[in-house]
Order: structure tokens, then sequence, then C-alpha cells
């Protein structure tokens, strides 16, 4: 039986892309996506969501392009541009889990401790959440199975009443291999309808 829903943040509630900052200060699409592919990746991106501080990231980036310093620097100095919005048909269905008072949710996100400050201002569903790790914060992230078990130690949760919810094929693997059902994130009509199939809505 599902008591608790656990929820990806960055590509399921909240639209986040690093071209909405980068199609401004780049006026080829292909220079644009070289930059992202070799240069500020997701990999290096990564290491700030599990705990190396934005200055860090940065300085070593800068350091091994310094012909590219501005663009790197324009990473997380205008981050808040990246941020395309609430996704806001999966935001509803979350407010409808919440509002059905059977489940519990919770946030499991692989997202610097510096910025993630700034989505919480930002969106007003954070609040329905009744507990989030954050990856920047506990120095670890998805997909390793640690992680997975903090949030149910911290929470005191149970793998098997819990129902994993994330559009990383990645995560989605290490979720299931530590024994949380999981639903792949695609879209939120695809997500209502297998919610639906599970008689969770």
């Amino acid at each position: 039986m599902t008591k608790n829903i656990i929820f990806d943040f960055g590509g399921v509630l909240v639209d986040w892309d690093p071209r909405y900052l980068y199609r401004k200060l780049f006026t080829n699409e292909l220079e644009m996506e070289d930059f992202l592919a070799s240069i500020c990746t997701s990999d290096w991106n990564e290491q700030q969501d599990e705990g190396r501080s934005l200055a860090d990231g940065t300085a070593v980036l800068a350091a091994a392009y310094p012909e590219k310093m501005a663009l790197i620097e324009a990473y997380y100095g205008r981050w808040e541009e990246m941020l395309g919005g609430a996704i806001e048909e999966t935001v509803d269905l979350l407010r409808t889990l919440k509002n059905s008072g059977k489940y519990a949710l919770y946030g499991l996100t692989n997202w610097s401790a510096e910025t993630f400050p700034i989505a919480l201002q930002k969106f007003d569903f954070f609040t329905l959440f009744d507990g989030i790790l954050v990856s920047g914060t506990e120095k670890m992230r998805k997909p390793n199975p640690a992680f997975f078990q903090l949030l149910l130690d911290r929470y005191q949760l149970k793998a098997n009443e819990s129902l994993f919810i994330d559009d990383n094929q990645r995560n989605i693997a290490a979720a299931k291999a530590f024994g949380i059902p999981s639903i792949l994130f695609e879209n939120a009509s695809a997500l209502k309808k297998d919610l639906r199939l599970k008689g969770l809505l």
C-alpha cells in the first residue's frame, strides 16, 4: 500500500534549462550546445549538486577555459534565468494528492544548496511537502543508494510503502534496485494516467 509519494523537482515540477539563459548569450545555437556539452556540462553541474561550492566549481572551469570566463561565470551568476517556471500540470497533480489526505509527500532532489533557496522562495508549492532532501545540503545525490536510504531514515519511511517519481532513467533504475516502486516521468498527462492505473488518484 502506497503511503508516501516522493518527487524529483527539476524536470518534473520545475522547468529548469540552462538554454533559457544561454540563448541570450549565444547567437549560434550549435555553439551554445557545444559549450553546454563540453564546458558547463551536466556532470560538472552535478558536482555542485553534490556539495561543491558554486565558487569552486566556477573557478575550476575558469582556470581551464579562461577565454570563456564570462560565459562560465554567467552559469551561476545568472542562474535564476534558467528557471522557466513551474510545470503547472504536475503541480496540479501534487495539489490533488495533497488534498486527498491519503499520502505524505516528499522531495528528493539533486540541487545545489546555494541555488535551491532561490527556487524555494519562487515556488509556493514547496510548502506542500512533508519533507525535502537536497543533495547539495546532504553532500550526496541520486543515484547513490545512500541518498534514498537517508530519506527513508530521516522520515521513518518504508521503501515498499513509497512511490518515487523522477524524469531521469538512471535515478529510476537506482530507486527500483533499492526497492522503491517508481515511475519515470515523461509528462504530466502520462503521470496522471500511471497514478490512476495504480489506484492512487
